[in-house]
């Protein structure tokens, strides 16, 4: 059985569509502080599916093999409405998800961040960059929180054996589904880059969506948010070289087939 935490989220509820679709069962654990059940309602009543109303701070006591830990708030303008929930999910729920591994003998996979690189001094990044965050911006709740989960699963796998201009580089959702999908069942358990090396200012993003939309909306600029990086784009050397995966959706394929 696979349990994924923020099952009820934009990634989350499509990798519980794939699991579903695959057979499995499912049980999607979410306090839907971000998430919307109706991101997943469409499964309820299907034999193999469960949903949880649960808050990980506190612990979960279930029979899984698989845990998907995606949870967590990630847009900056909800991480940062309550900064202090933002890492207790991070640090304290995280802990409870591998403490609940840890029992059933089963796998974590931590659905991390590229947050965690900060404002990077290397571009593209590697797995092995330690990153630029600064540990007390408006940002750090999120980015932090993340390199504790981060630091938790490397200290739990030690223990248990066995078991505007700023650039960005977004990925198609099925792509990074896939992407976690050969990560949970494979055997490397290091971290390990899925995302589109192809680099984007945010404004090519926004004048790409005004003429997919359509209407009168206009791009405003404002001030740039304090801490925001300004360039982003990961190196997936790794992810090619031990899952065999790399993007299959690119922008443009998207755009034009619109």
């Amino acid at each position: 059985m696979s349990v994924v935490t923020g099952g009820a989220g934009f990634v989350g509820s499509h990798l519980v569509d794939r699991l579903m679709i695959e057979g499995h069962e499912v049980t999607v654990v979410d306090n839907f502080f971000t998430g919307r059940k109706r991101n997943v309602e469409h499964w309820i009543g299907h034999e193999n599916f469960e949903l949880i109303n649960h808050d990980i701070v506190n612990p979960l006591f279930i029979e899984v093999d698989q845990i998907y830990h995606l949870a967590s708030p990630a847009s900056p303008p909800n991480y940062m409405y309550n900064p202090v929930k933002t890492i207790k999910t991070n640090t304290i729920g995280t802990n409870n998800m591998l403490g609940l591994a840890k029992r059933v003998r089963g796998r974590l996979l931590l659905a991390s961040t590229s947050e965690v690189y900060g404002d990077p001094e290397i571009h593209p990044q590697p797995e092995e960059y330690w990153g630029h965050v600064n540990p007390i911006g408006p940002r750090a709740c999120y980015d932090e929180g993340k390199r504790v989960a981060e630091t938790m699963c490397y200290a739990y796998a030690k223990q248990v054996y066995g078991e505007g201009q700023q650039t960005r580089s977004f990925q198609y959702v099925s792509d990074l589904v896939d992407g976690l999908v050969k990560l949970m069942n494979s055997n490397y358990s290091q971290p390990i880059n899925l995302g589109n090396p192809d680099e984007h200012t945010i404004l090519e993003f926004a004048q790409i969506i005004k003429k997919l939309v359509g209407g009168t909306s206009k791009i405003v600029k404002k001030p740039a948010m304090q801490d925001d990086p300004k360039k982003r784009k990961p190196d997936i050397t790794k992810a090619k070289n031990y899952l065999n995966w790399s993007p299959q959706v690119c922008i443009s394929t998207r755009y034009n087939r619109s």
